[in-house]
């Protein structure tokens, strides 16, 4: 029996990328054009929400928020836990009314389609170079202040084990948000593993389903300033990892 649910899981990933692919060149003429000015950034942002509506219409994704609180009008920055990678494609139309930019790992840049929708929409960051990665937070900074919000995942990636079950922190977000004085909205994805786990696990689960999300209580820069970096990263890591330890008990 479970070789004949991994099968079916691997025909819908092959199901996913013909579609992730369909779209990706549909939507490439589109995009490309607008990356280069700060004014068709904000045009190719709206493109990607309907990429992702597009992409969750003909997969039969759907999302439930399981909590949805009051966001910050202002920029501010998405920390969420990262077990799948839906939870990138899911974000553009669950958060779509502030226009935001992801920071990741730089290893993105060697697919060819995606490295240029990444290097001109999103912050790639070189995390074995420390002089690049410094760029890249002071690129970040400059876009905040053009009102871009920020979506990093400080796990760094996907866990290797017992996903969904978090790794530590890192402390870039945390740094950024106290440097730059703006909030933090957590945010929690319980089940994106179960819909579509990682390619390189052939047999690994995949379906068509409802994602369960949580988007906390933001922590307001106010707050943010009378906390330590290391107190406002194990907030924020409580706070995501709540839901999970309830849906996943063993993972305490």
């Amino acid at each position: 029996m479970r070789i004949v649910l991994g099968i079916l899981s691997l025909l819908w990933k092959l199901h996913i990328a013909v579609v992730f692919l369909v779209t990706a060149v549909f939507f490439y003429p589109l995009i490309v054009p607008f990356l280069f000015s700060d004014k068709g950034k904000l045009k190719s942002f709206r493109l990607f929400v309907a990429w992702s509506w597009s992409v969750r219409i003909f997969c039969f994704y759907f999302v439930k928020r399981k909590l949805k609180s009051e966001i910050p009008n202002e920029p501010y920055i998405i920390v969420a836990n990262h077990a799948s990678y839906l939870d990138i494609f899911l974000l553009y139309s669950i958060m779509s009314k502030q226009p935001f930019l992801f920071l990741g790992k730089s290893e993105i840049l060697r697919y060819p389609l995606i490295k240029t929708y990444f290097k001109r929409l999103n912050i790639p960051i070189h995390r074995s170079n420390p002089i690049k990665s410094a760029r890249s937070l002071v690129t970040a900074a400059r876009e905040v202040k053009k009102g871009w919000s920020l979506v990093i995942f400080p796990e760094g990636g996907i866990p290797d084990f017992d996903n969904p079950k978090m790794i530590e922190f890192k402390e870039g977000a945390f740094q950024l948000a106290k440097n730059l004085k703006v909030p933090i909205v957590p945010m929690t994805f319980t089940n994106n593993h179960k819909l579509f786990s990682d390619p390189t696990q052939i047999l690994g689960p995949a379906r068509p389903g409802v994602s369960h999300v949580y988007i906390h209580p933001f922590i307001s820069s106010e707050e943010i300033e009378q906390m330590t970096q290391q107190e406002l990263k194990e907030k924020c890591f409580n706070l995501i990892n709540e839901p999970l330890l309830k849906c996943y008990p063993h993972l305490a």
